[in-house]
């Protein structure tokens, strides 16, 4: 398909998007519209929170793969619309999830579900996601899909619980932190790469060449993540610059940037990941240290290493 990231420029967005929205323009445009009946209820707060993040942006990256992986082996039917519809409910649901466990206050720009709606809203909601992707997926009538993305829902919470489980663990390695991005993140991508190749009826050969440049892409998308949280924009992130250093994640840059510290430097990363001291002034300190070691420059390029 040619989805590389735009790893040169730092930032995460693919570099040929564009040839990816042409080609999935029509599809994606029925893509939304299931998007949007699908998350109705004649419950009146879930269609307002889950709008409220479906209509917040983003640019729908995991469904155009399940697309375009479809359209590539020729697939002439419906399903990839629906399997693309329940990628993205997957995708929303943990973000709403996401959100609660890392008490987060804004998201793509805007105010969090749970800062509006509360937490409890905000699980349920994704919930709500959830339970519809899988209707979808039973609607596409594969079960080896269904199989796929099931698979990926109970990696992805797996990865989530790995996370919290290391959670201001300084001493947490690169291998560690991969089997962790590797699960919460790539899982979904590998995932919606794969199955447009199964419901076209593909060769084992062709579906594990999707499954494997999903996985590899969706590694370089987190990974490109963990660097802008400390060398990006809010505009490039849609969140606040340094919200994983406020929330205290150890994430790639942070694991570099204090196993190459002095001594002196690592109390100062103890200090603020374990004990919560993430103020400005330490957040400005984190990145000046990152610099210095070249954490954010190796993480993106380790980035280019999986985009590659």
């Amino acid at each position: 398909m040619g989805v590389v990231l735009n790893i040169e420029n730092g930032k995460r967005e693919p570099a040929s998007i564009k040839d990816l929205i042409d080609l999935t323009a029509a599809d994606m445009g029925r893509v939304n519209e299931l998007i949007l009946s699908k998350a109705g209820s004649d419950v009146e707060m879930i269609p307002e929170v889950a709008n409220h993040l479906i209509s917040s942006g983003g640019k729908r990256l995991r469904p155009m793969l399940t697309l375009a992986a479809a359209q590539m082996f020729g697939y002439a039917g419906e399903g990839h619309v629906k399997l693309a519809t329940s990628v993205e409910f997957m995708h929303t649901a943990t973000l709403l999830h996401d959100d609660v466990v890392d008490e987060s206050g804004m998201r793509r720009g805007k105010k969090t579900a749970r800062m509006i709606w509360g937490n409890q809203a905000s699980v349920l909601v994704g919930d709500f996601l959830l339970g519809q992707a899988f209707r979808m997926m039973v609607d596409v009538g594969s079960l080896e899909a269904l199989d796929i993305l099931s698979s990926a829902a109970s990696i992805i919470a797996e990865g989530e619980v790995m996370q919290l489980a290391a959670a201001k663990n300084l001493e947490t390695t690169e291998d560690e932190h991969f089997a962790v991005i590797k699960a919460k993140t790539a899982a979904l991508f590998s995932a919606a790469a794969e199955v447009g190749p199964v419901i076209a009826q593909a060769t084992r050969n062709d579906r594990a060449a999707l499954r494997s440049y999903g996985m590899n892409l969706g590694l370089a998308f987190q990974l490109i993540d963990d660097a802008l949280d400390y060398g990006g924009t809010s505009k490039d992130l849609g969140k606040n610059v340094g919200d994983d250093f406020r929330e205290g994640k150890v994430t790639l840059p942070v694991i570099l940037a204090y196993r190459r510290g002095t001594k002196a430097e690592r109390t100062f990363w103890k200090r603020a990941i374990e004990d919560n001291v993430t103020d400005d002034a330490g957040l400005e300190k984190a990145i000046g240290l990152m610099t210095r070691h070249g954490a954010i420059a190796d993480t993106i390029g380790r980035a280019r290493h999986f985009g590659e």
